[in-house]
């Protein structure tokens, strides 16, 4: 009774490991039931803009949680999903019994930051893609403008996923969890290079063989060179459908090149339509790429 009494006036505090220890291993665990795009990004989130180093889980109290999300208001998106991925990694604390009390139980969810709209005029393309340059960053740009896929399926490209007229992204590295075959047209093929072996990344880290990560850097350095900074690299995905649309390519055709199950694609239709577009999608993809061709070389 008395160590009961001293544990609810807050004089004994539960047994708990401390934060990094206990980060280690939820990462650990994730690892096995997660794509690699999403384990990276949980990574990424809690190891940058969440650090309480050593301190006891059972120490870290809402209130330093809340003053930890609050710093991120000037940045609406980073500040929500920083929310979402630290309350994930305390509800797994919770079921581990490394706490007794969830400290995000009555904490808010900041809201929702407003889905962006931006696309790049022909100009402010034809200036990204001359500026980008030919280094790894520059050449993970040109193909996001060349293809409209997403940031994390071009930095995991490796030898085995390109062939002679198609790129084929497995399931673990898609947003929706599907395989998905695009069409390789010649100009990504250049930018692309020197085929590479199986298991070898085309845009490995510095010195590493895990995928590129310094987006934040290569972003700044391509600002300075392309003389405007008011975009996302996301922004080039809503470019790619938008331009696709302006040389008439029908939205289905649009949708299946960005891999989306949504749309035209959503509820019953997604179930008995199986046609893959393959080449409606490749009469696309050269236009596209015959449509930048003339923007980089000055011809409208």
């Amino acid at each position: 009774k008395r160590r009961l009494a001293e544990y609810t006036l807050g004089r004994e505090k539960p047994r708990s490991i401390g934060w990094s220890d206990a980060l280690d291993q939820y990462l650990d665990e994730v690892a096995a039931t997660c794509k690699p795009r999403t384990h990276e990004d949980y990574e990424y989130f809690l190891r940058r803009y969440v650090r309480y180093g050593d301190t006891r889980l059972c120490d870290v109290s809402p209130h330093d949680i809340r003053a930890t999300i609050e710093r991120l208001a000037h940045a609406p998106a980073v500040q929500h999903r920083v929310y979402t991925v630290v309350r994930a990694f305390i509800r797994w604390a919770h079921r581990k019994h490394y706490i007794d009390r969830d400290p995000m139980e009555r904490m808010q969810a900041p809201p929702a930051s407003t889905p962006r709209d931006r696309i790049l005029t022909s100009d402010e393309l034809r200036r990204v893609w001359c500026a980008a340059g030919n280094d790894t960053y520059g050449r993970i740009v040109k193909l996001l403008i060349l293809t409209g896929q997403r940031r994390g399926e071009i930095t995991c490209l490796s030898g085995g996923m390109i062939g002679d007229d198609v790129i084929t992204f497995p399931s673990e590295y898609t947003k929706n969890g599907r395989p998905h075959v695009l069409p390789l047209g010649a100009y990504a093929k250049a930018v692309l290079g020197r085929v590479r072996p199986k298991d070898t990344l085309y845009f490995p880290a510095r010195g590493k063989t895990t995928p590129f990560n310094g987006f934040s850097k290569g972003k700044r350095n391509l600002d300075k060179r392309c003389g405007f900074s008011d975009w996302t690299i996301h922004d080039l995905r809503r470019s790619f459908a938008s331009g696709l649309a302006a040389q008439g390519i029908q939205l289905p055709v649009i949708e299946r090149l960005l891999t989306h199950v949504s749309g035209s694609f959503g509820g019953i239709v997604g179930v008995y339509q199986r046609y893959d577009f393959m080449p409606e999608m490749r009469e696309a993809i050269k236009k596209w790429e015959t449509h930048v061709r003339r923007l980089v070389s000055g011809h409208q």
